[in-house]
């Protein structure tokens, strides 16, 4: 089983930044795939950014240029540096994670942390 725990979240004005960390710890073989999804009020989630164990990363078109995603394989977390913030980028970010046991695949997801823009 792999617990997810998230941090960086909160209330930001229009054109700052913001940096969600996503820690993975637990029992497992391999930590595959991670990324950060998100679910704004009245919308379906959504993904944001991925990264793959090698570090190529894929965002949605709505933050390219503006979000970057990254990992550190050592400790197992996943970041995504938010720039340029703006008032549509609001709602609840979610960390997810692809593991492996030494049987199967599975997923696990993070419980979310709110990120507000605001001015």
């Amino acid at each position: 089983q792999v617990n997810l725990v998230e941090s960086g979240g909160g209330l930001v004005q229009p054109g700052g930044s913001l940096r969600l960390s996503c820690a993975a710890s637990g029992h497992f073989f391999s930590i595959n795939d991670m990324g950060w999804y998100r679910q704004a009020p009245g919308k379906q989630r959504e993904v944001v950014a991925t990264i793959t164990p090698g570090g190529s990363a894929n965002y949605t078109d709505s933050v390219k240029g503006r979000f970057t995603i990254s990992r550190d394989n050592f400790v197992n977390t996943a970041y995504l540096q938010m720039n340029t913030l703006n008032p549509q980028d609001t709602a609840v970010y979610y960390c997810y994670v692809s593991w492996s046991d030494y049987l199967y695949e599975h997923s696990s997801w993070g419980r979310g942390t709110q990120v507000t823009v605001s001015s």
